[in-house]
């Protein structure tokens, strides 16, 4: 979006020092920061302010800062973190069309993507780019969205009761899509149903005229339909009114299936891996229908749909087997739905690469074990990376060399899973399955 350096200013009540300039878009990133945009410094454990000469440098455009301004075009403000998120409700004023926001304990990510796929087959549409769903990344989002934008998807995360709600100040979704209630964030949430009333503070959120897209399949999920005024619209396996049905999974977990609508059943090829994926897609079919996208156009977009890197991608080892890599978070609810994945695939030899799954609290060891023994009940090996959690039921290695020195790259009829939370660093051992060299 572009906007004036001297609005900026205007509406942050600031002082402009310097040139009154374009600026298109906004990053706290000076790495990655494009030509144009404004760079906000945030000040966490690093300084962002250290890094405003290498932002320019790149390209940026102008700068809020907390200090005096000594170079191009910058603009003094007391707090940049709390100004970004006033950029963000500027940013948000600018927006017509329909703003989706998606949450829930997994799966938020993929749908996020699947129903920017969706809606994008109809009209100019922007989403989260990976998973910037806090209280950065929204209103970075927002800020970047371009001025063509229709509809809008913003993922939104949480790490305790509130963290919904002042996301949906900022993003004020019209459409609210909540996929499952689990214990992901033990550490920040304590219980469930904690968790519970976090996702629903999305719902609570949107207006008498909006859509709550809720998960039939999930009972807590789908009690948040007395929480809104908005019209619910239901999605799930073989119930609802957008329900999955006749699902088979190809040899490379590709699933396929009858989306039965309101508006008809429709034939559904994905790309995207996984059983559960088809429950994603359901829901960004009922998302985009409410968006105003014909359910047939919606579906025409998800053909050719991929996930986020790290989330359920299959590939083709050089040595003949294949390895799922879905190492960008794990709980045990993700976990399960991977080791679910791992079963229905084609295979002699099934193993379960598992890292630790972070921040879930007290119950951690407890709930690590309880994953192991599923797993290997599943009949399925199970090879624990840097994670004794996982306790006597697994075979433990210290680091992801190790996980590659013991298996090896995958030959025919061996499929490995790679599953951790973002902190247990396994994506380079997905990787090097593939690949065949050791993981750095």
């Amino acid at each position: 979006m572009r906007f004036r350096t001297s609005d900026i200013a205007a509406l942050l009540r600031a002082d402009l020092v310097g040139p009154d300039v374009d600026v298109d878009g906004a990053s706290i990133d000076s790495r990655t920061v494009e030509r144009g945009q404004i760079f906000v410094p945030i000040v966490a454990e690093r300084d962002g302010h250290d890094y405003i000469d290498a932002a320019l440098d790149r390209g940026a455009a102008a700068y809020l800062t907390q200090r005096r301004p000594e170079r191009g075009s910058g603009i003094r403000v007391l707090d940049t973190g709390a100004s970004l998120t006033r950029l963000g409700h500027m940013a948000r004023e600018s927006l017509t069309g329909p703003v989706i926001g998606v949450t829930g304990s997994v799966g938020k990510t993929s749908t996020k993507d699947l129903i920017a796929a969706a809606c994008a087959a109809a009209c100019p549409t922007h989403a989260n780019p990976a998973s910037f769903n806090n209280e950065l990344g929204l209103p970075l989002t927002l800020l970047n969205a371009p001025d063509d934008t229709v509809v809008t998807v913003l993922e939104m995360g949480a790490r305790g009761l509130g963290h919904i709600r002042t996301l949906c100040e900022v993003g004020r979704p019209t459409i609210g899509v909540v996929t499952r209630v689990a214990l992901a964030h033990g550490e920040q949430f304590g219980t469930i149903d904690q968790v519970e009333q976090t996702k629903g503070e999305l719902v609570e959120a949107l207006p008498a005229d909006g859509f709550a897209v809720l998960n039939i399949g999930d009972p807590r999920v789908a009690a948040m339909a007395a929480r809104t005024d908005a019209e619910v619209l239901t999605y799930g396996v073989e119930r609802g009114d957008f329900a999955v049905t006749e699902l088979v999974l190809d040899g490379e977990l590709r699933p396929s299936f009858v989306l039965r609508t309101p508006h008809g059943p429709f034939e559904v090829r994905l790309e995207a891996r996984g059983a559960h994926m088809a429950d994603n897609a359901a829901a960004a079919v009922a998302a985009a229908s409410a968006a105003g996208v014909r359910p047939e156009v919606a579906i025409r977009g998800l053909v050719g749909a991929t996930t986020s890197t790290g989330r359920m991608s299959v590939e083709a080892s050089r040595a003949g087997g294949m390895v799922i890599n879905d190492a960008y978070n794990a709980n045990p609810t993700s976990v399960a739905a991977g080791v679910a994945a791992l079963s229905a695939m084609e295979a002699d030899t099934r193993i379960a690469v598992l890292g630790f799954m972070a921040e879930l609290g007290s119950d951690s060891d407890a709930l690590h074990r309880e994953t192991a023994e599923q797993v290997v009940a599943a009949g399925i090996r199970l090879v624990a990376v840097a994670a004794p959690g996982y306790g006597s039921s697994a075979e433990h290695v210290a680091d992801p060399a190790g996980a590659f020195e013991l298996l090896g790259p995958p030959g025919p009829g061996t499929a490995i899973l790679v599953k951790g939370s973002l902190v247990a660093g396994l994506q380079p051992l997905a990787r090097a399955f593939v690949d065949e060299a050791t993981p750095v």
